[in-house]
Formats: C-alpha cells, sequence, structure tokens
C-alpha cells in the first residue's frame, strides 16, 4: 500500500509516477552559516591544530559581511529562485560529476549488481529471455508512467530520472558528452551482444510483444548465428577516455554511412544484453567479470546492460551519468524478485513460425579503426589490469542482529568501515557516504560525511585495551549519533559539498578565488580516501564501483537481513601518503570482518540473554 503523503497530487501529471512531481519542494540553498559552521566541524577531526587555525580564518574571511561569500551566496540564491531553473544544482553537476568527466566510464563511473543464481534458469538463452520478459514489463510501467513513485518516510521522491532508463544513451561529445533520449513506443528493440558482435532483436512481432519463449528462441539463435569466432570488438571503444572515443566514433562515422544507421539501432534500443563467454566460478570473478569483464562484449555508454554468462549466472551493468542507483536497484530489484517469486507474466508457450532471424549489425570498418580498437584494447587492460576489487561476504549477521544492538544498521556499517580504516591505517581520512536528495524536484545526492570528533573517538576506543566494553559502547553511541544527525541534515538538502559546491560555480569568470576554496583543506577534506553507498537486495550477490581516487577504496556494500556484504576496489597495491599497501584491497577486507566481528562482541555484552538466540 502506497502511503498518504502531504505533498499534494498534481491532477494535470502526465501518469500516476508523476502525480506528485511538481508539488516536490525545490533543492534548498541553506544558510551561509550553517554550512559554514557545518564545514568546520567536518574538518576538525581531519587537521593538525595549526591547519584547522587557518581553515577557521579562511571560513571568516569568506562570511565577512558585505563580502564575496555573502555574495556568492546571494547569487546563488537568486539561481534557485529563478522559476525557468527546476534544481539550482542539476545542470553544473551533471557537467562537472558525469558529462564534462573525460576519463572512462568503466572503472570510474559505471556500477553492477551481481545476481544469486537462478536454481530453474541455468541455460543462458532461458534465464536471458525470463530477464529481458521482466525488464520489459518494468519499461512498460516506466514509459506508460504507471509505475508507483518511490517513498521516503511517507513522503514521494523524484522519479524524474526514470526517463533516462530506456532507450536512452550517453553519446560522446566534446567537450562535454550528450544524454539523447528516443522514443521508448517506437523503438521496441533490444541489442544482444555475442561474440563482440551486435545483433538487432525486435521485441515485438506483428504488434505482439514476445513471450519468454519466443525470446529465448531469438537469444538461441544470436548464439547459434555469432558461432565461436570473436568479432573485431568496436564496443571496446566506449571503455575509453571520453575524448578518444569521441575521435573514435568520428571515424567510424566516417567510414561508411550504413555506420551511422548501426549505431543509431545501438543507442535507441531499449536496452542491451550481453550473452558472455564468460564463465565466473567465484564471488570474486562473478564481480569482476560485471564490473567490466573483457570490456569487449559490451557497449558501455548504455545505461542498461544485463549481462548473462556462459554457466548461466548474470548481472546487471548501469552507467551512472543521468541516474543514480536506487532507480536500477529497483529495476533489478523488479526482474529478480519478480522472477524469483513467478510474479512475471511470460506469455504464450508456443513459438510463433515466422519471427524475423536477430539482425547482425555490422561495422563497415578501415584500417584506422582496427588500429584504434586495437589501442583501446590495450588502453583496457592496463587500466583493468591495475585494479583489484575483492567481496567480503559476511554471514555472522546482518539487519536484525544490528537492530537489536538498538542502533541504525546504516550507522553500525559506517562505523565497521571508519574502524576497519583506523585499523588498517592508524588514522581516520576523509569519507564519502551517498545520501539521496530525491525527495526535492531532480534532486540527485549529497555527501554524508562520515568522520567526526565522535568517530575518531570511537575507533580510539576500540583500539584502545585499556578501557571498558561501558566506555566503548559510549562512544560508539556517540558516534552513532553523529552520522546519523549529518544524514539526516544531507537528505534534508543541509549538507556541506553540494552547497560549497554551489557557491565556488556561482563566481565570475575573473573573480579571484577566496581564500576557503585555495584552502589545502578545502581540497583535502573531499579527497575522498573511502567512497561508500548502500543499496540491498535479498536477491543480490554483488554490488559495487572502483574508487574515487587512486590512495582510496570504493567501498559498496549491502546491508541484509542475516548477513552483510562489502564490495571492495581499489589500484593495485596501492600507495598512500608515500607508503604502499601490497595486497591492500585485500587487507582492508580483512579489517573488515575484523571490524565487524570486535563491535559484534562488544554489543553482544548489552544485549538481553533471550534477545540473544
Amino acid at each position: 500500500m502506497a502511503p498518504t503523503p502531504k505533498t499534494p497530487v498534481d491532477a494535470n501529471a502526465a501518469g500516476p509516477m508523476l502525480r506528485y512531481q511538481a508539488n516536490l519542494p525545490k533543492l534548498p540553498v541553506p544558510s551561509l552559516s550553517e554550512t559554514l559552521q557545518k564545514y568546520l566541524k567536518s574538518v576538525h577531526p581531519l587537521l593538525s591544530p595549526e591547519e584547522y587555525k587557518r581553515t577557521e580564518q579562511a571560513v571568516k574571511d569568506f562570511e565577512a559581511p558585505g563580502g564575496l561569500g555573502q555574495q556568492l551566496q546571494q547569487r546563488l540564491v537568486a539561481r534557485a529562485q529563478d522559476p525557468s531553473i527546476v534544481n539550482w544544482m542539476e545542470e553544473w553537476w551533471s557537467d562537472q560529476a558525469y558529462m564534462g568527466y573525460r576519463d572512462p566510464v568503466v572503472v570510474y563511473v559505471s556500477y553492477f549488481f551481481a545476481y544469486k543464481d537462478d536454481k530453474f534458469r541455468k541455460i543462458p538463452a532461458e534465464r536471458a529471455a525470463a530477464i529481458t520478459t521482466a525488464a520489459l514489463e518494468f519499461k512498460k510501467a516506466v514509459v506508460e508512467k504507471t509505475l508507483e513513485p518511490e517513498y521516503a518516510k511517507g513522503e514521494p521522491m523524484c522519479m524524474d530520472s526514470y526517463k533516462y532508463m530506456f532507450n536512452n544513451c550517453r553519446i560522446a561529445n566534446k567537450p562535454s558528452d550528450l544524454a539523447v533520449i528516443y522514443d521508448p513506443f517506437k523503438n521496441t528493440h533490444i541489442i544482444v551482444i555475442r561474440k563482440n558482435k551486435f545483433y538487432f532483436v525486435d521485441t515485438v512481432h506483428n504488434g505482439v510483444q514476445l513471450s519468454t519463449k519466443e525470446l529465448q528462441q531469438q537469444f538461441e539463435r544470436v548464439i547459434d548465428q555469432a558461432g565461436d569466432i570473436k568479432g573485431l570488438p568496436i564496443g571496446i571503444l566506449t571503455s575509453d577516455n571520453r575524448d578518444k572515443w569521441v575521435d573514435n566514433r568520428d571515424l567510424l562515422l566516417a567510414a561508411n554511412p550504413l555506420n551511422k544507421k548501426v549505431l543509431e539501432k545501438i543507442e535507441n534500443s531499449s536496452f542491451v544484453v550481453c550473452l558472455d563467454d564468460l564463465e565466473p566460478k567465484t564471488r570474486d570473478e562473478l564481480c569482476r567479470a560485471s564490473w567490466h569483464g573483457d570490456g569487449q562484449n559490451r557497449y558501455f555508454d548504455k545505461p542498461l546492460q544485463f549481462i548473462v554468462y556462459n554457466n548461466g549466472r548474470a548481472a546487471f551493468m548501469g552507467e551512472h551519468s543521468c541516474m543514480d542507483g536506487t532507480a536500477t536497484c529497483r529495476l533489478n530489484e523488479y526482474v529478480c524478485d519478480g522472477l524469483a517469486r513467478n510474479l512475471i507474466k511470460h506469455g504464450h508457450n508456443h513459438i510463433r513460425p515466422d519471427l524475423p532471424q536477430p539482425e547482425p549489425l555490422t561495422f563497415i570498418v578501415n584500417d584506422k579503426i582496427e588500429s584504434a580498437v586495437e589501442v583501446a584494447k590495450k588502453d583496457f587492460e592496463q587500466l583493468i589490469g591495475n585494479h583489484e576489487m575483492t567481496v567480503l561476504a559476511y554471514q555472522s549477521f546482518g539487519k536484525n542482529v544490528i537492530k537489536k544492538f538498538k542502533c541504525s544498521p546504516d550507522g553500525f556499517v559506517q562505523m565497521a568501515i571508519q574502524l576497519a580504516y583506523y585499523k588498517m591505517f592508524g588514522t581516520s581520512r576523509p569519507t564519502y557516504e551517498s545520501g539521496q536528495t530525491r525527495k526535492f524536484q531532480r534532486g540527485r545526492t549529497e555527501t554524508c560525511r562520515s568522520v567526526s570528533d565522535e568517530s575518531v573517538a570511537f575507533v580510539k576506543a576500540m583500539e584502545n585495551p585499556h578501557l571498558s566494553d561501558q566506555e566503548k559502547i559510549a562512544t560508539f553511541r556517540a558516534a552513532l549519533k553523529s552520522q546519523g544527525q549529518y544524514m539526516a541534515a544531507a537528505v534534508n538538502g543541509h549538507g556541506v559539498d553540494r552547497h560549497l559546491f554551489g557557491l565556488k560555480n556561482s563566481l565570475k569568470a575573473g573573480e579571484e578565488k577566496p581564500a576557503l576554496f585555495t584552502d589545502p583543506a578545502f581540497a583535502y577534506s573531499s579527497h575522498w580516501y573511502l567512497s561508500t553507498s548502500q543499496l540491498t537486495s535479498e536477491h543480490f550477490d554483488g554490488y559495487g564501483w572502483g574508487q574515487v581516487v587512486n590512495d582510496g577504496f570504493g567501498c559498496a556494500y549491502m546491508i541484509k537481513n542475516n548477513a552483510l556484504q562489502f564490495n571492495v576496489a581499489s589500484v593495485k597495491d596501492l600507495e598512500v601518503h608515500g607508503k604502499k599497501y601490497i595486497g591492500g584491497t585485500y587487507q582492508f577486507k580483512q579489517c573488515l570482518e575484523d571490524a565487524c566481528n570486535e563491535m559484534r562482541d562488544l554489543l553482544m555484552t548489552e544485549v538481553p540473554a533471550q534477545a540473544k538466540l
């Protein structure tokens, strides 16, 4: 049952999915003094007394009456109040965080969900067909705008980003990429990639959608047509630096007019299904394969790629620029849960004899394109070869036990990550946790800065053998409270990072940067040594993405009912502040396990005997 929100319904909405959209609040601009005080509080545990004094002075100067800080705040408030601008941050964020970003999307931007095995569908074509049918059912609800909105604390969330889900593509362009939306009713086809070759498969025939059995036949035909010989991997070009891909895309377009038609069919497809010939066995192998694969049997610019491996395992890969993970998590939860509980309508069992064969999409290439593919392959191998990813599937406890400890499951895991980092490095460093601001029109994310004076006191207490359990628990409760307060402010649009981002973007050309933005603490406090985020489904066996700085970790986590899962990514043998950590990714995984065990043992001392069962 949907809650009854305070947000009024828009009688003129395009459909039930968007019935609250026009009446959602706009992203606020917090007061200058509130943000600056919060900023000082967030950097205090990260700086020496001398550094903090310098930052304090920079904040004071910035906030001075009549100073530049006040002017920037006025400009930002005026932008937020401009009726022609829906969300003051949207355009700046889209360009600077995503579209203008020139590094490859794979590893740095894209993310994945790895599915648990489907015991009833072990044949790749069969599993791919079931996933496709479920995804098409979800597409129907999205494009017909009948999908129920999401809610947080009883209030609706922005559903605008769903328009970027199906029949979309990120198009490589200079200086910034473009997001292009195609007609979802006119373009009913999907693209299937097998052995690096592209196939056009229409999911509608004579006005009737293909049943799961018919789709299975189409996937089997693709596998047969593709044979055993791999094609020239044009898809690898999408894994490269964005400017290089722009140049190579131009080469493709110039090589032959037919290439434009092939690209258009890929770009305007509903989504992509990758039928990989890889057979990942372990959880680590599955996550690596889903994170990037061999880079060739993919088209990384598509926001939705469903991957089915030769051994029947499956996963999803998302391109992040226009949609955050909450929307695609819902799509994938719908697919996996619908199939597991037999809620998906698979259609008739007979296969129509006149189904057209899958259409091979062949690029006409020349020597320049072939050599560009070779260069992209080498770049990709070098990039991937420099990265590690490993999964801690922690089975000792999950959300159900954490609730017995009377604490927020997310806060608990954040403190476990802080403790693990302190165990490994002997210090606390800037940490990003993603908080969603989708309660606002076209809201995306805000940073929750997880390190606080209280979290530092907690990790130090945990490593101090002379303190009693009661003293350690007291520091833990204080750290949890601090993290919870910051996250609550962040999801209400009152964090630090996006406001400072807005103020910085309000500078006019030629204006001198205020000391606040040139102070080393400003860059250091948003250098995310730990980039963390939680999305959870009982149907996933993995979820992850790469680190955002090369001396840090990407740490994606799931909080299941009876398990925790951490996906740790970093460069191989990372170097932090001049010290090399051989096998650092695996060291951190071990520290996470130790931290969870120690926190469990500590908090169990508080749990009444009957509740432990």
